[in-house]
């Protein structure tokens, strides 16, 4: 896979997710996979298409999503991942997304991005390529978000 098509990726994540709060993320872990990835509880799926087409979902604990949902709130407990909560998480892998869309028309592709899909559950397995993908772990202060790229 690509380094510069994956990179757009990882740099929305470095650069966005301070603006909102959060530490510098720094990377955890990498590894390639095979068509399919695990749900870990909360999932996130954003499909991009015309120059680049492919899939990246944002993966995370409950745990996690209820910190990075936290942020988003301004600080405000969350107890559970209500609408409010899971309507935070969509928005911010629409903001992911969109700037890793404009790091990736500084390069010269087009790109288009689909509305996000959350889901909730653990150990489901999500086909987001017929090939291979790339999956990066983003340490987020002590919380890790997968992030699971797959680009055509």
């Amino acid at each position: 896979m690509d380094a510069k098509l994956v990179n757009p990726f990882i740099d929305a994540i470095v650069n966005v997710m301070p603006q909102m709060g959060f530490e510098v993320p720094q990377r955890a872990g990498m590894s390639v996979k095979n068509q399919t990835c695990k749900s870990l509880d909360v999932s996130i799926i954003v499909g991009f298409t015309k120059g680049l087409r492919g899939n990246i979902v944002y993966n995370m604990s409950e745990d996690t999503a209820k910190f990075i949902a936290s942020k988003m709130m301004m600080g405000m407990p969350v107890d559970e991942l209500n609408d409010m909560a899971q309507s935070a998480l969509s928005e911010l892998s629409n903001m992911l997304t969109a700037n890793a869309a404009t790091n990736l028309a500084a390069l010269g592709m087009e790109v288009d991005i689909s509305t996000p899909s959350l889901t909730v559950g653990k150990d489901f397995q999500i086909k987001i390529s017929n090939t291979q993908y790339l999956s990066v772990d983003m340490d987020l202060g002590g919380k890790i978000l997968e992030l699971d790229i797959a680009v055509q």
